[in-house]
């Protein structure tokens, strides 16, 4: 075996692919609900006594008070926060069969709820050095006014239901999802019930042994409570802020109504579609805005984010007065080639006067959930697509009996698919003697590129066996082309009524294809992208590299081709590190 070099390391622009708004407000969104658990299996220990409160709130605030862990947390809540708030003034049009909207009233109410509670422990202790902890806090809650308790519990089923909802969206798609959600709808009942139960019974503990006059010295000092003056002061700094979030929360609905009036005053135009429908809307609105408002039928695979081309319209008539496409827009257009000024999307025109359009793509009248909808028609993913195709197989059926074909061929995609699904993979489409397979459905990139390699290699050594079992029955072995490419696809369900199958969608799965028919004329066994060599360390082998012509790409692809020989390699390079 070669001397294996170093891997070439991802580039800045591969490390920070497909951050966006989206992955910041889902990576804040998961500390926060991290720190949730963390404080609510905290609460579920006042079911055991109030020293075992105690106990546990040491461990919790010792690694959420360490400055990082403490900075790492007040920054997700304040741009969590931030980009909810955004969204609320953003969001012209919601979706009001789905669980979106109760999930940002949900959020926009979380602050308001707990701010009381942040004073009273955190600020306090910052302001004033008050040591408020939990017979502190439970003695406040369960001696003072009735409602107070009624608020904090409020502010935990809140705060838990707004989280469970994201993660519940975030996870829906995930391939190990449904086997999951027992066990975390268990959990997602479990755990606030057993909280909920902890803050009663410590609270009625804390109540019991303020009975004791020393217990009280201990605990009840001006030291944990403080003066009258510094309540007064904490009181202040809650209604204070009070008044600032809710007016905050006003300025955005009188920006939102402000923008709408403006839109209006700005005027009326007519948006006419090709199944005669015709609304009148106010300018500013993007098309697909309007058709969400008026419940009319419009496909959207990525909801409007500009991520699909799926909402993709044709301009009737003079194109001149529509608004040049931004630079997402002119990215996505130029990734399905539509050159055509009179193709536009429809998430991104907001055109400023009337316009008469062709809907590229008609919503699928299949399912009965809005066309609008991503959930039900798939989910946007990197994936590794394998294509491998059998050589010859033509020239074989011409000497032989059709049963007999089909027999060999069986074989062969028996062959390839097992070395597929023992690699990790799974085997997607049959079509006549080849095959594709996908890898990454629920691994990492890294993983499902040298699961790809490996079956490549297994691949090879099944076809060797196979041909030596039919050795007595070919004339010649049977040869194949493999070609591996990986890349943002979309993943769901196609086809029609009792005729859907699952399986992936995009330029990566047809840069594959391409790449395992080039084998033929490269004289190669597989064809595999510069990506994916990169992320499993082939490029430290001695396998050939070249740039080759892709149809439809403007710019030649860098390459390795790998002969029967290599694959073998490649196979115990991938089983290796796998291994390790």
């Amino acid at each position: 075996m070669d001397r294996m070099k170093t891997p070439a390391h991802p580039t800045r622009r591969q490390l920070f692919r497909g951050i966006g708004v989206r992955q910041v407000r889902l990576a804040c969104g998961l500390v926060l609900f991290s720190y949730l658990i963390s404080h609510f299996l905290n609460h579920a220990l006042g079911n055991i006594s109030l020293q075992a409160l105690a106990e546990g709130v040491y461990y919790h605030t010792l690694f959420w008070q360490f400055l990082p862990v403490a900075i790492a947390l007040y920054t997700a809540a304040i741009v969590h926060a931030g980009l909810g708030i955004f969204a609320f003034y953003q969001r012209r049009e919601f979706s009001w069969k789905t669980v979106e909207p109760l999930q940002l009233v949900l959020g926009l109410s979380i602050p308001a709820l707990i701010f009381s509670h942040i004073a009273g422990v955190r600020i306090s202790q910052t302001l004033y050095g008050l040591e408020k902890l939990y017979p502190q806090v439970l003695y406040a809650y369960w001696a003072g006014a009735a409602w107070r308790i009624w608020l904090m519990s409020a502010t935990l089923l809140v705060s838990w239901t707004h989280g469970c909802i994201g993660l519940h969206m975030w996870l829906r798609m995930k391939p190990f999802y449904k086997r999951a959600a027992p066990w975390l709808l268990a959990s997602a009942v479990l755990i606030p019930t057993l909280a909920l139960l902890g803050f009663y019974r410590g609270g009625r503990d804390a109540m019991a042994a303020a009975a004791d006059p020393h217990w009280r010295a201990e605990y009840l000092s001006e030291r944990h409570l403080g003066t009258p003056v510094q309540q007064t002061a904490l009181d202040n700094i809650v209604d204070g802020f009070a008044v600032f979030y809710l007016g905050l929360l006003g300025a955005v609905l009188l920006a939102r109504g402000v923008r709408a009036l403006h839109e209006r005053r700005g005027g009326i135009i007519t948006l006419s579609y090709n199944n005669g429908r015709s609304l009148r809307v106010p300018k500013g609105l993007s098309v697909l805005e309007a058709s969400l408002r008026y419940n009319v039928p419009h496909a959207s695979v990525c909801g409007g984010r500009a991520r699909c081309s799926t909402c993709r319209i044709r301009v009737i008539g003079d194109c001149s007065d529509l608004p040049a496409p931004s630079p997402r827009e002119a990215f996505v257009l130029a990734q399905v080639g539509a050159t055509d000024p009179s193709i536009r999307l429809a998430c991104q025109l907001r055109p400023v006067s009337d316009v008469s359009f062709f809907q590229l793509f008609l919503p699928s009248p299949v399912s009965g959930a809005p066309a609008t909808q991503a959930a039900g028609i798939g989910q946007e993913r990197y994936l590794v697509s394998l294509f491998v195709d059998m050589r010859g197989s033509t020239k074989l059926a011409e000497s032989r009996l059709p049963f007999d074909t089909v027999f060999i061929v069986n074989r062969f995609l028996g062959a390839v698919s097992q070395a597929v699904t023992s690699s990790g993979g799974q085997p997607n489409q049959f079509v006549g003697d080849g095959m594709l397979a996908l890898f990454g459905l629920s691994v990492d990139q890294q993983t499902a590129c040298r699961q790809a390699v490996q079956a490549a290699g297994r691949i090879a050594v099944n076809i060797e066996e196979l041909n030596t079992s039919l050795s007595h029955d070919l004339r010649e072995p049977i040869r194949f082309g493999i070609g591996i490419h990986g890349g943002e696809v979309i993943v769901g369900e196609i086809g029609y009524r009792d005729h859907m199958v699952f399986t992936a969608l995009g330029d990566a799965v047809n840069v594959a294809a391409r790449l395992q028919d080039m084998t033929k004329s490269l004289g190669c066994e597989a064809i595999i992208s510069e990506d994916v060599c990169a992320m499993t360390g082939l490029t430290a082998y001695d396998v050939p590299e070249q740039d080759v012509e892709i149809r439809g790409r403007t710019e030649p692809m860098r390459v390795r081709t790998v002969a029967e020989a290599k694959l073998l390699t490649a196979l115990e390079h991938a089983e290796h590190v796998v291994a390790a």
